[in-house]
Parts: structure tokens; sequence; C-alpha cells
């Protein structure tokens, strides 16, 4: 539960644009007391910001939010596995039911 907020919070903050320094700043602030110290959580939301969003319309905004998640402290050597896992999920989402195969 705690990793669909982070990410929803993360994803509220991104933006089309730059962040100015005080948007930047509230954003990891929110981001940091919602995770509560769970540097792991964050860099699943960042792994799947990263992993699920390549050649997507929205991926300039999943880049920004998976920043803010890195800026807030995520895990930097967990997240390479969370970007594989999602890309993973992503080409498994592509793919037709069975039964059309």
């Amino acid at each position: 539960m705690l990793v669909a907020e982070l990410f929803g919070e993360a994803r509220h903050h991104a933006k089309w644009r730059e962040l100015s320094s005080d948007e930047e700043a509230a954003a990891v602030a929110a981001l940091r007391e919602l995770a509560g110290g769970r540097a792991d959580l964050l860099a699943e939301v960042c792994g799947i910001f990263e992993g699920a969003s390549e050649g997507r319309h929205d991926e300039p905004l999943a880049r920004q939010a998976a920043r803010l998640c890195r800026l807030a402290g995520a895990d930097e050597t967990l997240i390479p596995a969370w970007i594989e896992e999602d890309r993973r999920r992503a080409e498994a989402a592509r793919k037709p039911p069975y039964r059309y195969l």
C-alpha cells in the first residue's frame, strides 16, 4: 500500500517542466515523510517509473518522478533490479492474452 502512495505522491509532484527549487524541496520532503525511512520502497517506486515508462509518451514525467525518489533517499543499489523487473512487467503487459496466442 505504501508503494502505491509513494508512486502517487511522486507522480503528483512531477510536471512537464523543470521544478522550481521550492517545488522540488517540497516534493522531496513529502516523499521522505511518507516513506518513513524506507529507502527500499523509494527504490522500488523509482524503478517502476524508470523501467515501465521507457518509450511512452509520459516518459519525461516518469523520469522526473524517479529523480524525486532518488533525491528523497532511494537506495541506489536496489534501483537497477527494480528497473529490470518493471521492464519485464511492461513487456509482459504488452503481450496478448494466452488464449490468443
